[in-house]
């Protein structure tokens, strides 16, 4: 008998709404909510395999431990954290909690207690070596905001939206930044009806970027060039909001003289666009009325600068005042979060970089987006006092996703414990210690408070309305199966060395939603699910309960909540003309800072594949119909090559080369080659791109080329060498 469950996707952030067809206690098939208020009926090809991904016959359904000549047995997951544990303490013992590091990728977030239960063990052993994706994504957001300082307001909603700009962002695909998350296309193609003007600004003619207004199609790694020509013509033609800025803003005469050598018929030259539309553009964001601008991933890994890009986006905010003033509603008050309050006035700068904990390699220190994951191999290969000793991947896949995969490598082999959640034997997995088997999310309750809370993380992110859903667990594991969510490794961990654990609710480093004293947890009675959800989500503003009872995603109002007015006497105020910003928008002025090395006449740039999440979601039967990672490169230089689609090319850097499958696509701009993050093996299986892909991160450096003040190297906008591959 088939039964069919409402029940909410966590393969990404996007968290739509599914309907589940169960028989005989497995998924068998998935459907989007059509009803519902939010996502319309949305959800993605990787949502509507979960049902193959739950019977995936390569799916670990018991934990494994490396045995002395490589190979790997089953081991019961209790016994697994019972000997890592032991391990852990020896290692703490003999070289104090710096020793212990954890990384957290994008496949981390399917239960809300992970993170929490995560932190609360790193904090109880004292160890201050976390990393997380984001330091390999788009760190420039936090700090930038650090040297900005914040708005006591939300930005301008999007459902009010006269204009939106989006750079390098493509989030019909990506399902992220500057459109809603629930069913973009849906919420796009509304906004567009009603008269929005939807500008963009990316390389590729994206999903996206083909709905725009206008389209800028520059040369990659000038977008920070192409923001300053923006704010020189809006600040030049006294665009911005004058009133605004004097009355909440510090800098502006900095920044007016910092954008002087970037005219727009120069910056127009120098990125390859017409200046026309370039003017245009600045003037329609200008004078539209409400919006905001929005970064993408493609501008934050072009390389050094990826801070002064973001920086520039929220001085193009914050200039044309694009923030709620008092008295305006807020347009999601939220629903799982705890209360919001607003006020109508600025928090100014705080330390954004160089504080914390001290990196032993390339001068980096804690910064506002986390410590550098770009820096973590070196800290586990070079010896000495406060080498990483012990590694735990969570939701992640380092040797597949990390820059540098030939270091990344060697760290990898040259931990004394390396111990990986993984639902398969990935990359990383086939390399660690002990390999713990985790539930999937179907097997777990679930919430959106991470889609909620991604309205901390920057401007155009969260939902547009008060939204909020929860799922209980509707299969159970395959039978005879041996998996433990996530959180379970450290609380385990933490009561086999008899620590005790103190929650602080959030989402992984994206919102800090508890008060200083935190949830101290019972360690003589393991906690379910649930439980921890309803001590993570205590103070929401709707009750947990009551956004049980909808049994579905709702729009879930709750009171009107307004922007406050200032404090009295309340004197704080952004920052645009940061002193290390403008020193780094005087460099970018330079000819150097575009040159490329002789010989190496390509770009290669990334892209998003709606198929699968960084490396999760390639095992699965859509993207198996073609696992390799296409070179998507214009058919007219492929036709200068030499090369045909599907022709395998040589993709060489400065630093490394891969084999690729090149195809046509005359979305981008000549002179490019297009490719996905986090496909490929273990170094050495290169010449089976065919079957797992190519692994860009081959042509990556991570001690060339990098953001100064959050370690993340160039891995986009990388300069290559493409001729046909003879072998």
């Amino acid at each position: 008998m088939v039964r069919t469950h409402p029940s909410i996707c966590r393969f990404c952030h996007a968290g739509c709404p599914i309907l589940v067809d169960v028989a005989d206690g497995r998924p068998v098939r998935v459907v989007g909510v059509k009803d519902d208020p939010m996502y319309h009926g949305f959800t993605c090809e990787k949502g509507r395999q979960l049902p193959e991904q739950w019977a995936h016959p390569d799916r670990l359904l018991q934990s494994r431990k490396r045995m002395p000549d490589g190979s790997y047995r089953p081991i019961p997951s209790a016994q697994a954290i019972e000997e890592i544990a032991t391990k852990v303490s020896e290692i703490l013992e003999r070289h104090g909690p710096r020793a212990v590091a954890t990384y957290t990728g994008t496949y981390s977030a399917a239960h809300p207690a992970t993170h929490p239960m995560l932190t609360a063990w790193m904090d109880a052993i004292g160890s201050p070596m976390r990393f997380t994706s984001n330091t390999i994504d788009q760190p420039g957001k936090s700090v930038a905001l650090a040297l900005h300082g914040t708005w006591g307001a939300p930005p301008h909603g999007f459902a009010e939206a006269d204009t939106q700009l989006l750079i390098g962002a493509n989030p019909v695909v990506a399902i992220s930044g500057g459109l809603p998350t629930a069913n973009p296309a849906w919420h796009l193609k509304r906004a567009r009806d009603r008269g929005m003007k939807l500008l963009v600004i990316d390389p590729r003619r994206t999903e996206v970027a083909a709905a725009a207004h206008i389209h800028l199609q520059p040369r990659p790694g000038e977008d920070p060039a192409i923001l300053a020509a923006v704010l020189h013509v809006i600040t030049r033609e006294g665009l911005h909001d004058k009133a605004f800025v004097d009355e909440n803003v510090a800098g502006y005469d900095a920044l007016y003289r910092a954008l002087e050598p970037f005219t727009p018929g120069l910056v127009a030259r120098r990125a390859d666009v017409p200046v026309d539309d370039l003017v245009r553009l600045a003037r329609t964001f200008a004078t539209s009325g409400r919006g905001v601008a929005c970064a993408g991933t493609g501008p934050s890994m072009a390389g050094p600068g990826s801070t002064l890009f973001e920086y520039l986006v929220l001085a193009l905010n914050t200039l044309g005042g694009r923030w709620l003033r008092a008295g305006e509603p807020m347009w999601n008050p939220g629903v799982l979060l705890p209360p919001l309050s607003a006020k109508a006035q600025a928090t100014p700068p705080w330390q954004a970089y160089g504080y914390g904990e001290k990196l032993r390699v390339r001068d980096l220190a804690d910064a506002a987006c986390g410590l550098s994951t770009a820096a973590l191999a070196d800290e586990i290969l070079m010896e000495g006092e406060g080498k990483v000793r012990a590694l735990f991947s969570v939701g992640g896949n380092p040797v597949a996703a990390w820059p540098d995969q030939n270091k990344t490598w060697a760290a990898m082999q040259a931990l004394d414990l390396n111990v990986t959640i993984d639902i398969k034997m990935s990359a990383t997995a086939k390399v660690a210690d002990y390999v713990i088997a985790p539930t999937l999310p179907l097997e777990v309750p679930g919430t959106t408070l991470l889609n909620e809370s991604l309205f901390y993380y920057a401007t155009g992110f969260g939902y547009p309305e008060p939204y909020g859903n929860y799922t209980p667990a509707i299969v159970s594991p395959p039978a005879g199966s041996d998996v433990v969510e996530d959180w379970e490794l450290f609380y385990g961990m933490a009561r086999q060395m008899g620590l005790g654990l103190v929650l602080q609710p959030g989402i992984g480093g994206v919102a800090d939603l508890g008060g200083d004293a935190g949830i101290p947890l019972d360690m003589q009675r393991r906690p379910d699910a649930d439980e921890l959800i309803e001590l993570l989500m205590r103070d929401s503003r709707i009750p947990l309960d009551e956004v049980k009872r909808e049994r579905g995603g709702r729009i879930l109002p709750g009171e009107p909540v307004r922007v406050a007015p200032r404090d009295p006497g309340w004197t704080g105020r952004l920052d645009v003309g940061n002193t290390e910003m403008m020193r780094e928008l005087d460099a970018l002025a330079t000819p150097q800072a575009v040159a490329a090395p002789a010989g190496y006449d390509f770009r290669m740039i990334c892209r998003r594949v709606v198929g699968a999440l960084n490396s999760s979601g390639r095992d699965l039967p859509r993207m198996q119909r073609k696992p390799w990672n296409p070179a998507f490169m214009h058919p007219r230089d492929l036709e200068a090559l030499g090369l045909a689609p599907g022709d395998v090319a040589e993709i060489r850097s400065e630093h490394g080369s891969i084999l690729g499958v090149v195809e046509a696509d005359r979305s981008l701009r000549r002179g490019l080659v297009s490719m996905s993050h986090s496909f490929g093996d273990v170094p050495g299986t290169g010449k089976d791109f065919r079957r797992v892909g190519s692994n860009t991160s081959q042509l990556t450096r991570v001690d060339a080329d990098y953001d100064r003040y959050t370690g993340m190297p160039r891995m986009s906008n990388v300069p290559v060498r493409v001729t046909p591959y003879e072998g």
